[in-house]
């Protein structure tokens, strides 16, 4: 274990094909111990993760991002899900001087004014704090999903993410909506009802609207913006 991590990717991709997620999590788990850490925005996505790890009582930190802009149903799933795997999910917070800085100078609303605007109200509520809490982490399991975005279809479901130097296990990657909608319905996994809303990809409230029928997987963030700048900069991928 003394090579460099991003050496260790080739070796996981190979143990992750003949396991169950939850075998795998619980591999990673016992050799990265206290080194496993997983961000969930609680949507149908991450409530599936969250339910392996903590249904499996894996030894794996779960952490959410309070951007301060969330929508009530986001806190109310929350609040569910601690209830429902008696856990109490940590939560990492935008650093208050930034934050401060930010609205004094462009106000509160600023992000759609110009995409800098809303790359830098990104960085302050999700990138930074995200920085600070993969901090001393090897892995960060994520509930990507390759149908969310064109530039996930090549995704590995191990990757190294060089700007974070931790490794990215994406174990749902390649699950449908369908498959994802089934799992929280067969386990009876709490889930946010915006989901049967028409809401997709679930993120800051005044950031995200439903999506139409026939309407793109993103579509739904950062509707003002041109298509292809549709990233907040929480994962950024070596593919574009």
């Amino acid at each position: 274990m003394n090579e460099p991590l991003q050496y260790h990717v080739a070796k996981l991709l190979h143990q992750s094909g003949g396991l169950s997620i939850a075998a795998f999590l619980k591999l990673l788990a016992e050799t990265y111990l206290g080194q496993v850490t997983f961000s969930t925005s609680f949507s149908y996505e991450d409530q599936v993760i969250t339910h392996q790890v903590l249904s499996n009582q894996l030894p794996i930190n779960i952490f959410t991002l309070d951007t301060g802009r969330l929508f009530a149903e986001t806190y109310s799933v929350w609040s569910s899900t601690n209830a429902t795997y008696n856990t109490q999910i940590k939560a990492w917070y935008p650093n208050q001087d930034l934050l401060q800085d930010f609205v004094a100078e462009k106000g509160p609303n600023s992000f759609y004014e110009s995409v800098d605007n809303r790359k830098g109200c990104c960085y302050i509520r999700k990138v930074e704090p995200l920085k600070r809490a993969l901090a001393g982490n090897a892995i960060w399991i994520t509930g990507l999903r390759a149908e969310h975005s064109g530039n996930r279809k090549d995704l590995p479901v191990i990757e190294w993410d060089e700007s974070n130097q931790v490794i990215k296990y994406h174990p749902i990657l390649h699950w449908s909506t369908e498959e994802v909608k089934q799992y929280i319905a067969d386990n009876r996994i709490p889930y946010n009802p915006l989901h049967d809303k028409g809401f997709v990809s679930i993120g800051c409230a005044p950031c995200t609207r439903a999506v139409r029928p026939g309407e793109d997987f993103r579509a739904g963030r950062w509707w003002w913006e041109d298509a292809g700048k549709k990233e907040c900069g929480l994962h950024v991928h070596a593919h574009g």
